[in-house]
């Protein structure tokens, strides 16, 4: 059991591990279950011959510790960096009459706070956001196997593209409360003038106020944008990829070089970043709503918005997510 699930684990899962199998000659139904055992298959060896082919044993404490510091790298960093665009889009949400558009929010907070303004709430983000990675991509390990314990060896195998999404959506569930602090404490900074500029005076001033409730009130709301958010992306992603190199791309993968996969991957994260925001959206302006205000709900948020009022900001979400799907896809496994 145990080495059926390492070797489909080695198949990165965001490049159609189906169809990769096929192309290995380890897929396709057994022609005889009931028969007597056919040879050993390849996956057999390939999975028996992981210590060798691989810096570390899968499952190990080495393989769960290099998962956490690439979620880290994927999601920390890679958020920090677009903090600026990130900034615009949340004030778009929570005061559109005042920042009508991307570029009309860059001047506006250019005018008002300087080239320091448009960094408000990194600190928050590169902590929340490190967390978040770094539960989500050790959980999604951790699932994958539990899941493909419970379903067996043949289920698992048959069944491995419902598996990761199970598996993407429970670690997301871990993942978005390890985020929500700082997520609640990022939007206060960067939507309430005045109300603080950084992490160490925004947290114990929210903690007066409101208490715990203050961190976790929209926990909720981010599971709405996540877990949607996570599905599809793994889904799109993989579907993009193995379209790309079926239509697009005028070779077999295998014969494309690491800087022309590298290419296919960026273009692959850009499409499913944009499906991505346009799903999580209209949580995510639920989300940065309800972390401004005292005392409000998801449900009361979502009712004053309105249709219309829960995409303000779309277009900038867009581009952030897009280009955290191309960089984040180059560093994450």
């Amino acid at each position: 059991m145990f080495s059926s699930v390492v070797h489909l684990a080695r198949v990165n899962p965001f490049n159609a591990p189906h169809l990769q199998l096929v192309q290995d000659g380890l897929a396709g139904p057994r022609s005889n279950p009931a028969g007597p055992p056919g040879p050993p298959r390849r996956s057999r060896k390939l999975a028996a011959a992981a210590v060798e082919e691989y810096s570390c044993e899968y499952g190990s404490a080495k393989f769960y510790a290099l998962c956490g510091f690439g979620g880290v790298l994927g999601c920390g960093l890679t958020h920090t960096a677009v903090v600026p665009l990130d900034l615009v889009k949340c004030r778009m949400q929570v005061d559109p009459q005042k920042y009508k558009g991307i570029f009309n929010g860059f001047s506006i907070t250019f005018k008002e706070d300087g080239v320091h303004g448009l960094a408000k709430g990194w600190a928050p983000t590169f902590i929340g956001y490190s967390m978040q990675g770094l539960c989500k991509f050790v959980f999604y390990e951790v699932f994958k196997v539990l899941y493909s314990n419970m379903l067996g060896e043949e289920n698992a195998y048959l069944w491995h593209t419902s598996l990761y999404l199970a598996a993407s959506a429970s670690a997301e569930f871990f993942a978005d409360i390890a985020l929500a602090p700082m997520e609640a404490a990022k939007v206060r900074i960067q939507t309430q003038p005045g109300y603080a500029n950084t992490l160490r005076d925004a947290a114990p001033k929210m903690y007066k106020e409101e208490g715990l409730k203050a961190f976790y009130k929209g926990v909720a709301p981010l599971w709405m944008r996540q877990i949607p958010y996570t599905m599809m992306k793994f889904a799109c992603f993989e579907c993009t990829v193995e379209a790309l190199y079926k239509f697009v791309v005028p070779k077999p993968r295998s014969e494309c070089s690491k800087p022309e996969q590298l290419v296919v991957t960026f273009v692959a994260g850009y499409i499913a970043g944009v499906f991505c925001a346009i799903v999580s959206h209209p949580a995510d302006s639920v989300v940065s709503v309800l972390n401004k205000e005292k005392g409000s709900s998801a449900s009361l948020v979502l009712q004053r918005l309105g249709f219309r009022g829960v995409w303000k900001g779309l277009f900038a979400r867009i581009i952030m997510i897009g280009t955290l799907h191309c960089s984040g896809s180059s560093m994450t496994p």
